[in-house]
């Protein structure tokens, strides 16, 4: 009885985390990277929709990028999938990645 609780709580744990992992995914735009700007911190991206900012349509946008770092990861003509949210200084990359 014991072992099939913890079998129960160990897949109610991997399954929770795996759910997040997918809806994460699920929030991440896809773009292209047209310029960097590492003094000033922004990134140009040629973007597809939005979701989460409610932007149905794509366009081309400089972004502010939460971490200076994040910069380094791509270059310019990457194609990239990105997670970006509405902060105080404007709609800002929290998170970008290559596509492979």
């Amino acid at each position: 009885m014991k072992t099939r609780n913890f079998m129960a709580g160990i897949f109610a744990i991997a399954f929770a985390l795996w759910s997040a992992a997918a809806m994460a995914q699920a929030d991440m735009a896809k773009g292209e990277v047209k310029k960097i700007d590492e003094a000033a911190g922004k990134i140009t991206l040629k973007h597809g929709p939005i979701k989460n900012l409610d932007m149905d349509e794509g366009m081309t946008m400089v972004f502010r990028v939460q971490d200076p770092a994040m910069l380094k990861q791509v270059k310019v003509g990457d194609k990239v999938q990105f997670q970006a949210e509405r902060a105080t200084a404007g709609i800002t990359v929290t998170k970008i990645e290559k596509q492979k």
